[in-house]
């Protein structure tokens, strides 16, 4: 990939000129793209993890062809009561033959579309014919991601929020209506059994329903737990489902939902899981006439993915604007 910059300037991508360059739809066709010529995501490096005198330090890497990038972000809880993000980060990515630095991506807004975008991918690969309407556990930052890439990835016209807070519920919806112009409205458990697509974006470390009340078609999107000790999902879900993940490594170390499941042998064992690459390729299909759960934990090399798009599109602007310049000249 040519660099939009020189070698002795790093550009620095803002998230506004992130939201403005890519759409949530390019953002997946990007992801699924790499899968359909090789990309293997369980060769991917994990992330890690430093604790700090505050909170966390996470990093994680990625290597795709020229490019190379990591991403680092802090995770300060305490910043929660003091009005600062409670996650803070960057995304540097670096490429060609030199392996020079390219660009410093704004790392929160990277993560928001990344990790809305690898699930709209995952429904979109399982679903037959998706659901206009969207039935959405939780009221933050991801939950708000999700609503707008699913609505430009699959023209959502009505959303229904499930929040423990009927405040900060009646408050995405209002941000639904005002900027997206969506029919929202307040959810409950109750809407579980009337829905064909489920999206689980809440920091539950419990079951959100009952998945004996989840219909035989529905597609379920679980991304809020990402360690051993957390689920959205129970077994009774995870037994009847077609279960989908990122890659089964992963998944093995991070995926809450699918690591109980296998402890209580509601799943026999990771054999059982399908992942994005072969439902790509073609390799194995979920299975007609049962719900389907796609249980995401993001990795690295999606942001990586999604950043290298993002330069790409920059590029390609630069260029034409140079071109209109000289022509102009």
């Amino acid at each position: 990939m040519a660099s939009p910059v020189s070698q002795q300037q790093i550009l620095y991508v803002s998230g506004n000129q992130m939201r403005e360059a890519l759409s949530p739809t390019a953002a997946v066709n990007a992801l699924q793209s790499v899968l359909e010529v090789g990309l293997d995501p369980e060769l991917d490096a994990p992330r890690t993890r430093v604790n700090t005198s505050s909170g966390l330090f996470l990093q994680m890497p990625s290597t795709w062809q020229d490019i190379v990038g990591t991403k680092l972000l802090t995770i300060t809880e305490a910043n929660a009561a003091i009005g600062e993000p409670v996650i803070q980060g960057l995304y540097a990515i670096f490429g060609g033959e030199s392996q020079a630095p390219l660009a410093i991506i704004d790392g929160i807004e990277l993560t928001n579309l990344r990790t809305s975008a690898v699930s709209a991918l995952g429904a979109r690969l399982v679903s037959n014919s998706p659901s206009k309407e969207l039935l959405v556990f939780g009221t933050g930052v991801q939950a708000w991601a999700h609503i707008r890439t699913f609505a430009d990835v699959f023209g959502i016209s009505k959303v229904r929020v499930v929040g423990r807070n009927p405040e900060n519920a009646r408050a995405l919806i209002d941000r639904v209506s005002t900027e997206l112009g969506l029919d929202g409205d307040i959810g409950s458990v109750a809407d579980v059994s009337e829905a064909d697509l489920i999206v689980c974006c809440t920091a539950s470390s419990e079951p959100l329903f009952d998945g004996n009340q989840v219909r035989d078609h529905a597609v379920v999107v679980a991304m809020g737990a990402h360690d051993p000790t957390s689920r959205e999902l129970d077994d009774v879900l995870l037994q009847r489902a077609n279960v989908v993940v990122e890659s089964r490594d992963s998944a093995m170390r991070e995926a809450g939902d699918v690591i109980q499941a296998i402890d209580s042998g509601a799943i026999r064992d990771a054999t059982e899981l399908l992942t994005l690459a072969e439902v790509v390729s073609g390799v194995r299909k979920p299975m007609p006439d049962r719900p389907t759960v796609f249980k995401t934990t993001g990795m690295p090399w999606q942001d990586l993915i999604i950043a290298r798009s993002v330069l790409e599109v920059l590029h390609t602007a630069n260029a034409l604007s140079e071109e209109a310049l000289s022509s102009n000249a």
